[in-house]
């Protein structure tokens, strides 16, 4: 009997449970492959006693609607970065990676399937150059992967964002309001893109395209109509005024890497004031809710291939290799050209065409 692992890793994501159900349905039918879960990213190995889940259909029945992970997981840590408390109460950073791969082999794992993001699936390469056979499943509501035409979680996280511009209209509307709207997408400013063009707004700031607070106004004014009107800015937690940098601020939590980036519809309110901005301005951050809640039937339907996918690549010894949606199809490309660059919004592409065709301003 053949044994893969399957570990989640990074930010949840809607659609992580149905990629888990796929790889189990498929595995069922060769009858010589068990599947098993790592509990938390790769933690579940790392850990004493080991973490380790037994993934059957009955396991997985029903999972592919919920949110979240059955697996649980983290963006802290990491086989090569896994935080130790020193005796003065300091920490470091320990690379363990050997130590995991032994560990595998000796719980007799055949193959690892590793869903994730870019930091996920950087580990997933730096693995595979150490010899573990391992296959990549792109996960992030950012839409950040390079390689893959989309990511499961990223229409999910759309929707929730339109929808929560859809109800912001009527308030901005009833009190003559400027309503700011930051959502997440880090680098990338895909998720307010689209956002903006499905929910109607006026203004969409996006990391790749710096903003003018003048221009930014000019497009408020023209608003207002003896101070009556309103206005729905969509923007990135990403964006940024020209010159300047990201909002950000230190989290202090052991093992977490990223930048965290916070702060940018409260630091827009603020300059559009500096510049006299006359009207009420009000600002919400949307948050983790939009990682959460079910996903919809497009991620549904995209996870399960992407599961299906990933058990078939295995099967076939194709190693080294992340899954990736090309369309119309469901094939993969290697580690190391999914992770090489980020998928930033180009300024020209078609969406962004169509944008300033309605009539948004992203203020440059």
């Amino acid at each position: 009997m053949n044994r893969v692992l399957v570990a989640t890793g990074g930010g949840d994501c809607p659609g992580l449970n149905a990629v888990i159900r796929a790889i189990v349905k498929r595995a069922a039918k060769e009858k010589n492959w068990e599947v098993v879960g790592s509990i938390e990213a790769f933690n579940g190995v790392l850990r004493e006693p080991t973490e380790i889940v037994v993934l059957d259909e009955k396991a997985v029945a029903g999972i592919h609607y919920q949110g979240g992970t059955i697996l649980g997981t983290t963006n802290k840590g990491g086989p090569f970065a896994w935080p130790v408390k020193r005796k003065d109460g300091t920490w470091e950073e320990v690379d363990r990676s050997d130590e995991m791969i032994r560990k595998l082999q000796y719980l007799g794992i055949d193959a690892v399937i590793n869903i994730g993001g870019e930091g996920s699936q950087s580990i997933s390469q730096a693995l595979y150059e150490k010899g573990l056979n391992i296959i990549g499943v792109p996960k992030t509501i950012d839409n950040d992967l390079v390689g893959t035409d989309s990511t499961f979680g990223f229409q999910t996280a759309v929707q929730i964002c339109t929808e929560a511009v859809d109800k912001l209209v009527t308030t901005a509307a009833s009190h003559n309001r400027i309503l700011i709207l930051e959502v997440m997408g880090r680098y990338a400013g895909w998720i307010a893109l689209n956002t903006a063009v499905a929910g109607g707004a006026e203004i969409c700031l996006i990391p790749e395209i710096p903003y003018d607070i003048n221009k930014v106004m000019e497009k408020i004014e023209s608003r207002f109509n003896k101070g009556r009107g309103f206005t729905i800015i969509v923007m990135s937690e990403g964006a940024r005024p020209v010159g300047g940098d990201f909002a950000r601020k230190e989290t202090g939590e052991v093992g977490y890497h990223n930048i965290k980036l916070s702060g940018a519809a409260e630091r827009l309110m603020n300059e559009l004031k500096s510049v006299g901005c006359p009207y009420d301005i009000r600002y919400t951050v949307l948050g983790h809710v939009q990682r959460g809640g079910v996903p919809i039937a497009y991620d549904r339907v995209l996870a399960t291939q992407f599961g299906v996918k990933a058990m078939e690549l295995v099967i076939e010894g194709r190693f080294g290799e992340m899954v990736s949606y090309q369309h119309p199809y469901i094939t993969s490309i290697p580690l190391k050209d999914a992770i090489k660059r980020y998928n930033f919004v180009d300024p020209d592409t078609a969406l962004i065409k169509t944008a300033r065709g309605i009539g948004i301003s992203f203020g440059d």
